[in-house]
């Protein structure tokens, strides 16, 4: 496939920021401005370049804001809302906009992080090995912040180092694989989420799939999240060597 615009995506938009707030208190995370712009339009942009013409926002914090402000499409991206009442977690939160999500797999980003990942290389990489959930790893010189990914021969996860077992303060910066916030995912497997509870992709429903198979694909584009006063910070710089595509 040469385009996706026949995949849907869903960006998980709920969290409140709550380690952001000291530089961002009214907003939600993902509209935190970034050069002049809503963090969330530059994954939305990435979404455009690549074909996708379907986005499900997953919201919960301050929603109203997140609709008032993307609207109803983005250049070419038509984007509709999955609105949480109470907090549902990246798992359970993707759980409930199920039946919105027209594709299978479909893409799935979180909204608080970026990676210039090739979006169509990952989709054929999904299909080629027939995966049922595929994660984008990307490459950093210190896991520290965000733990690991092990990835054996297969391209196919073996474990989720946790941060606090992946940094020893007295030695160096470990270079690794950590997941770079984007997936693809059968409507199978997410259907497996549980509903109407709190679930998390990362720290529950991902561990617990990895012995039934759970496909990493390691890209090389580079990443950023906004999750800290200092990482934002740090996204002013890192979009300057990324061309908004409206």
């Amino acid at each position: 496939m040469n385009d996706l615009s026949r995949l849907s995506a869903a960006i998980l938009a709920g969290g409140p920021g709550t380690r952001l707030r000291s530089v961002v208190a009214d907003r939600p995370k993902c509209l935190a401005p970034v050069r002049g712009r809503p963090f969330v339009a530059w994954i939305l942009d990435q979404l455009a370049h690549a074909g996708v013409r379907d986005a499900v926002l997953c919201t919960g914090y301050m929603a109203d804001m997140m609709q008032a402000t993307l609207r109803s499409s983005h250049g070419p991206v038509q984007l509709r809302y999955s609105r949480e009442t109470s907090p549902l977690g990246t798992g359970g939160a993707l759980r409930q906009a199920l039946s919105m999500l027209n594709s299978d797999p479909v893409l799935v980003l979180n909204g608080d992080s970026y990676c210039d990942v090739d979006l169509v290389a990952f989709f054929n990489f999904h299909d080629a090995h027939a995966a049922s959930a595929t994660l984008a790893l990307t490459q950093v010189s210190d896991v520290s912040r965000y733990g690991h990914v092990v990835v054996d021969a297969q391209h196919r996860v073996r474990e989720f180092v946790e941060k606090s077992a992946s940094h020893d303060p007295f030695a160096p910066p470990l270079a690794g694989w950590i997941n770079a916030g984007v997936y693809l995912l059968s409507r199978p497997f997410i259907a497996s989420v549980p509903q109407n509870i709190a679930v998390s992709l990362e720290r529950e429903t991902f561990p617990s799939a990895i012995s039934a198979g759970l496909h990493a694909f390691r890209g090389t584009g580079r990443f950023i999240d906004i999750g800290t006063p200092d990482s934002y910070a740090a996204a002013e710089a890192f979009f300057a060597l990324v061309s908004p595509r409206p």
